[in-house]
């Protein structure tokens, strides 16, 4: 049997960032950027894509690390379509 999936998109609401709506749905900032090829905010009435790979949003720490949080470089890079690591960024797990 074919299961379709249906891509979930997004209209940019006048004001919103674009940590603000990766975090409305539970995305990193990085995914959000990679998926839509962002290369500066978003502008109102954009429609952006939201990607499928979802989880749990936890904001880096001191002492924190790519290993620690999603168990290798790799799944990082593969979980927030990025290798930036920073604290106070917030990072998909």
């Amino acid at each position: 049997m074919l299961k379709m999936r249906l891509q979930n998109y997004y209209r940019v609401k006048e004001g919103q960032t674009l940590r603000e709506i990766a975090a409305a749905f539970s995305v990193s900032e990085g995914r959000l950027i990679a998926c839509n090829r962002l290369k500066e905010q978003p502008f109102t009435g954009q429609i952006l894509r939201i990607p499928e790979e979802r989880g749990n949003l936890y904001t880096v720490q001191a002492g924190d690390t790519k290993e620690l949080l999603c168990g290798s470089e790799e799944n990082y890079r593969l979980k927030n379509g990025t290798d930036v690591f920073y604290i106070g960024m917030q990072v998909l797990l």
